[in-house]
């Protein structure tokens, strides 16, 4: 599997994050996953880029006309009217996801990485956002900034099998990897400190699986080269990992009560997506 969507690339670790959310609200988040999910599984199919390219767009079709005799988008639509989700969003999610079906992908700045990385998983994290009855808009930012953050880190992850696939999000070189690894973190700051305005039956929920997907970069920059990297396989989040991040999580649902940081604190590095995309136009 590769990296497109920020859920269906973590669904095993956003399982287990879900059993902390309410069954409803699970299955809203399941209908969204599976939309994400169709949409990856066309991408990633080993059929010739032209056959993508057709099934993709029989499928942006089918979503745009409404053609609710397919149960994934009849949910989607039901989502988006439910929690008035910008149609900008879901086209920006389509965007990026198109962007991969061709036969070579390469993305040789910080600003195209950014903006992928927006399009194919902040686009994810802020439908969630909705999703779990977000409506602060400081807090939609940092819901894209999660999202943004567990792309990265996913990219830093998946380099070699990536390049299986000629794609090229970053350089194959330890130094971009942990550098990419420092920058997702740089979002998974920015992330912490709106979870608070997330209703609370949602709030740990949202914050073990935040702790799940950080320890991936933090296991690969304990590589510390790119020969142990390369050898180490697919890294991955233990169960028995799981279990101590989400005990950790514990101490931050508590940090969170005693934070009193203002939004004007929280600095989002949105600059290079905003050259390209207007944020404020998504939320």
């Amino acid at each position: 599997m590769s990296n497109k969507s920020y859920l269906s690339v973590y669904a095993k670790s956003f399982n287990w994050a879900g059993f902390f959310l309410p069954e409803e609200t699970l299955k809203k988040c399941s209908a969204l996953y599976d939309f994400c999910r169709v949409l990856d599984n066309i991408a990633d199919d080993n059929d010739e880029v032209e056959k993508k390219k057709k099934k993709f767009d029989q499928f942006e079709s089918d979503f745009n006309k409404k053609n609710f005799d397919d149960p994934i988008i009849k949910n989607m639509w039901d989502l988006i009217e439910e929690f008035n989700i910008s149609l900008k969003i879901v086209q920006d999610l389509l965007i990026g996801i198109e962007s991969d079906i061709k036969d070579k992908v390469e993305l040789n700045s910080k600003k195209n990485l950014l903006i992928y990385s927006y399009r194919v998983a902040g686009t994810v994290g802020l439908m969630m956002a909705k999703i779990l009855k977000v409506n602060k808009k400081s807090s939609l930012i940092s819901a894209i900034d999660l999202g943004i953050a567990m792309q990265l880190t996913n990219i830093s992850r998946d380099v070699i099998e990536d390049s299986k696939n000629n794609r090229f999000y970053i350089n194959q070189n330890f130094e971009e990897i942990s550098s990419t690894i420092i920058l997702a973190d740089t979002f998974y700051e920015n992330s912490f400190y709106s979870i608070k305005d997330i209703p609370i039956n949602f709030r740990f929920s949202i914050l073990v699986a935040r702790r799940i997907y950080r320890k991936i970069g933090h296991k690969i920059l304990n590589k510390k080269n790119f020969e142990n990297y390369r050898n180490s396989g697919k890294i991955y989040v233990s169960n028995i990992e799981k279990i101590i991040e989400t005990l950790f999580s514990i101490f931050d649902l508590i940090k969170l009560s005693f934070n009193f940081k203002k939004d004007a604190q929280i600095q989002h590095d949105h600059n290079l997506i905003n050259e390209e995309l207007n944020l404020d136009e998504r939320i």
